[in-house]
């Protein structure tokens, strides 16, 4: 059982939609019993990293998500600012992340003297790792993004996707049963629902 996690932030309804036609079993989380009721759990994110931690922790959910993924090894995928809500910190804001996997979450930065566009809006190749939430992942297809700050990493080893704007930089993350993807799955058609299918399946 996939639980979606509901703290207002993050279309869960286009994730449960995916999981719906893959016949995977799953709910959409809004309280502790829910998550409880899971062997996984998807943190979707939108918006501003301050206010997406501010959302999860007025909502009570964040201590009940810091036992079942932390205490008890549930997989964990973080997508967007879900991705970004897995790091130590980040530029955006002053509120502390969840820690899951170390890191700073940063603005993109272009270049001195080359000119571009934020928010990076619309789809992207990547490089895929070798990792089982990637398999069979397309990457000249790549997937769709929205956004306007990226992960740095602590540790290198914790990076298992890069993509190219203003530089290279990880798009996506695994650290234990943590995951998180910088892109949107739930809008990046086949490859995305690949993803979301190898997730249900670790």
């Amino acid at each position: 059982m996939i639980a979606i996690l509901s703290y207002g932030f993050g279309n869960v309804r286009a994730f449960a939609n995916i999981y719906r036609e893959l016949n995977v079993p799953h709910l959409i989380a809004d309280d502790v019993e829910a998550l409880g009721a899971a062997d996984k759990i998807i943190l979707p994110g939108v918006g501003a990293f301050d206010h997406a931690m501010q959302r999860l922790r007025a909502s009570g959910l964040a201590e009940p998500l810091q036992e079942h993924v932390i205490g008890r090894g549930k997989p964990a995928l973080g997508v967007c600012v879900g991705m970004q809500m897995l790091a130590d910190m980040s530029e955006e804001g002053e509120e502390s992340g969840l820690g899951w996997v170390s890191g700073t979450v940063e603005k993109i930065r272009f270049p001195e003297g080359e000119g571009g566009r934020l928010p990076h809006m619309g789809w992207n190749t990547i490089r895929a790792g070798d990792n089982p939430i990637l398999a069979g992942m397309d990457e000249a297809f790549g997937f769709y993004f929205l956004h306007s700050y990226r992960f740095r990493c602590a540790d290198a080893a914790d990076a298992i996707a890069t993509a190219e704007y203003a530089g290279n930089f990880t798009c996506a993350v695994n650290r234990g049963n943590v995951f998180g993807v910088q892109f949107h799955p739930e809008k990046s058609h086949h490859n995305g629902v690949r993803l979301l299918k190898n997730f249900a399946e670790l």
